[in-house]
C-alpha cells in the first residue's frame, strides 16, 4: 500500500507501508552513523530538521554508532538524536529505528534476555524517548536460542517499549528460521530486514534474503546504499579515495566490474540529467523488495541529493542497462 502526505513546503511525498509493522515510512531512511562520527552536533540537528521538513521521517541508528571512532565508546549517535528530539519536540513525527546486539564492550553484546532487557533501557535513555518504533537485532546470536531473543523482543512490546521488531545482517537460513519460531511460538516476527544491499553489492541478498523477504511480506531497508560512497561517482582511482574517511572502504571495489557500473551510471545520469548518487538509490527504489533505501549525509547540499532521487523514475531500459552492467 502506498499513500502520500504533504510536506511544509507544499510539496507531496508518498509513503510506504514497512512490512508488517503498521509503520508508515518515506521511502529513503536517514543513515544516523554519522552522528557523533563525521559531522558535529551543529550539523546534525541542521540535517534532521532538514530530513523531517522535506516531509521524510525515518531514522536509522544503533546503540553501538560510534564506538569504532578513537575516543568514542557507543550511543554517541543515539545520544545526539535524543537531544535533538528534546530541543525540537519531533517525537511524534519520526519513526525511530535503532538496533542491538553488536559489541558494545566487555560482556555488552548478543542477544540474550539479560542483555537485550538493560540495552534497550539504555538506548531509550540516550534517545530521551518511552518508545522506539523498530528495534532491530543487528546480527544474528548463534549462542542463544531463537526462542529467547524473541520472547524478549515480545515482553518489550508488551511493555510499550518498543512496537516493531527488525533483523540486520542475518543469513537467508536463519532469518526463515526465525520467522518459523515466531509464527510456532506465537511471538512477534522480525517485520523487517536491514541487509547490505546496492547497485554494487547484489548477489547475497537477491539470491538469499530477497525470496524471504518476499515471500513472508518484509520490509527491506539496506545499508550501505550507496556502497560507502563509491556509487557517488567521485572515487574514480586510487588517488579519490583520500576524499573521505570512508576511502578505505572503497578500494576493492575499483576494480573492471566497478569501473562498468560507473560508467553505466553515467550513461543514466546523461539521459536523465541526473547524478549517480540520484540513480542509484532510485535503482534501488525500483526493485519491488525493497521499502527505503538507508543513506547518510554530512551537509545540507549531500541530503538535497539523497531527498531528490526518491523523485526519480528511471525506465525498465535504464534500470536493465544498470542490471546489465552490475550483474
Amino acid at each position: 500500500m502506498v499513500t502520500y502526505w504533504r510536506t511544509s513546503s507544499g510539496g507531496v511525498v508518498q509513503k510506504r507501508q514497512l512490512g508488517g509493522s503498521g509503520l508508515e515510512i518515506a521511502p529513503l531512511v536517514f543513515g544516523g552513523n554519522v552522528f557523533g562520527w563525521t559531522v558535529d552536533e551543529s550539523t546534525s540537528f541542521s540535517l534532521l530538521d532538514a530530513f523531517v521538513a522535506g516531509g521524510f521521517n525515518c531514522i536509522d541508528t544503533a546503540d553501538v554508532y560510534s564506538n569504532f571512532v578513537p575516543g568514542n565508546k557507543g550511543g554517541e549517535s543515539e545520544s545526539t538524536i535524543g537531544r535533538w528530539l528534546r530541543a525540537r519536540g519531533k517525537r511524534d513525527d519520526v519513526v525511530l529505528a535503532t538496533k542491538v546486539g553488536n559489541p558494545m564492550g566487555g560482556d555488552r553484546k548478543g542477544l540474550s534476555r539479560r542483555y537485550i532487557t538493560q540495552a534497550v533501557e539504555d538506548s531509550l535513555s540516550r534517545l530521551q524517548t518511552d518508545y522506539i518504533d523498530l528495534y532491530q537485532a543487528h546480527r544474528d546470536d548463534p549462542s542463544t536460542p531463537l526462542e529467547e531473543t524473541l520472547a524478549t523482543f515480545d515482553a518489550l512490546i508488551r511493555a510499550g517499549k518498543v512496537r516493531a521488531i527488525g533483523a540486520s545482517n542475518y543469513s537467508g537460513a536463519r532469518l526463515a528460521e526465525a520467522l518459523r519460531v515466531s509464527s510456532h511460538a506465537g511471538l512477534p516476527r522480525f517485520e523487517t530486514l536491514q541487509p547490505l544491499y546496492n547497485l554494487y553489492d547484489r548477489a547475497n541478498y537477491e539470491t538469499d534474503l530477497e525470496p524471504i523477504c518476499i515471500s513472508a511480506g518484509l520490509g527491506a531497508i539496506p545499508y550501505f546504499s550507496l556502497a560507502s560512497g563509491f556509487l557517488t561517482g567521485k572515487y574514480r582511482s586510487k588517488d579519490d579515495l583520500k576524499k573521505s574517511k570512508r576511502g578505505a572502504f572503497i578500494e576493492s571495489k575499483l576494480d573492471p566490474r566497478g569501473m562498468k557500473i560507473l560508467a553505466a551510471l553515467d550513461e543514466v545520469c546523461a539521459e536523465t540529467q541526473s547524478t549517480p548518487t540520484r540513480v542509484a538509490l532510485a535503482w534501488l527504489l525500483a526493485r519491488p523488495s525493497i521499502t527505503a533505501p538507508i543513506a547518510s549525509a554530512t551537509s545540507l547540499s549531500q541530503l538535497e541529493e539523497l531527498l531528490a532521487s526518491t523523485r526519480l523514475k528511471l525506465s525498465a531500459a535504464a534500470i536493465e542497462r544498470l542490471n546489465s552492467a552490475s550483474g
